[in-house]
């Protein structure tokens, strides 16, 4: 489910009515609201979810509470879980695509107007110093003793824990900040990842307390779910982190990785660029002194 700090739901819509808007037909004999979209892992009764027949995913289809459910069309042997109604259509990504416009115009799009550089509705702690030209958007928090470099900008909603230091020409949207985390220059946190099915990106970008994040890195927000940096993560420049990726406390990622959307990246690996994963899930041994 989208975080209302950062996305506007303009639901709840009947199901009929989101079946006209996506070019899905309605099951005979059904009907009832949709209030929003989710994960299949996250959905509940009143939500939309979305299953495109991936192998990897069954598991999660199985066990889902989602009230409606695209499946794809040619899966005629899926048996809904039970209080699901399946919504068979052509093009699974494509319709939840549709389905996304419909409850968030413009989710995509990371514009704002507000007279002054820094929102009277944001929110500073004691002792934050911040650069020339920097740009604060309404409802954002930053934490006590935060420093921000010249050209940053930090978008509507988004919150900074404490102690952090952000470099120069940052920009971050769409996320939550833990304390003590390091941001170099020229690092773009929350931005939405652009595939060809157009799906709005509706996550966030968490960032766990003590992470640092090299020059240069691009973390794309997440999907459905969030993308997740872990505790004490040291990512090294030029580094990019796909959407709803998670990376484990304490991972090390050298200079020029890429982590596809999706990858799960557990406690204490060390990835030694350049390097590329896509959509893996592992874990790597505990370093010499760490617990397990």
């Amino acid at each position: 489910m989208a975080d209302p700090r950062f996305y506007d739901n303009r639901g709840p819509f009947t199901l009929v009515a989101i079946c006209a808007e996506i070019g899905v037909r309605v099951p005979a004999g059904k009907s009832g609201e949709i209030a929003d979209l989710a994960s299949l892992e996250g959905a509940g009764p009143k939500h939309l979810s979305f299953f495109a027949g991936d192998s990897r995913a069954l598991k999660s289809f199985q066990r889902s509470a989602a009230g409606f459910c695209l499946v794809p069309a040619e899966e005629t042997q899926l048996k809904a879980p039970p209080g699901m109604t399946l919504l068979p259509c052509a093009s699974v990504h494509h319709a939840f695509a549709a389905a996304a416009s419909v409850f968030y115009p413009g989710a995509s799009v990371a514009v704002w107007q507000q007279d002054k550089p820094i929102d009277p509705k944001a929110r500073l702690g004691k002792d934050v110093i911040l650069g020339s030209s920097v740009v604060i958007g309404a409802g954002a928090e930053i934490g006590d003793r935060c420093k921000i470099g010249p050209g940053s900008v930090i978008a509507p909603g988004v919150t900074i824990g404490r102690d952090c230091e952000i470099g120069s020409n940052v920009t971050i949207s769409h996320a939550h900040i833990g304390d003590k985390v390091s941001i170099l220059p020229g690092v773009q946190i929350g931005q939405p990842e652009k595939g060809d099915a157009r799906i709005s990106q509706l996550g966030r970008v968490i960032i766990q307390d003590r992470a640092q994040i090299g020059a240069g890195c691009i973390i794309d927000r997440g999907a459905l779910s969030d993308t997740v940096i872990g505790e004490g993560a040291k990512l090294d420049n030029l580094v990019q982190v796909g959407h709803t990726a998670q990376i484990g406390r304490l991972c090390v990622l050298a200079a020029q990785t890429v982590v596809d959307g999706g990858t799960v990246i557990e406690d204490f690996a060390v990835l030694d660029g350049p390097v590329g994963t896509t959509a893996i899930s592992g874990r790597a041994p505990a370093l010499p002194g760490t617990a397990p």
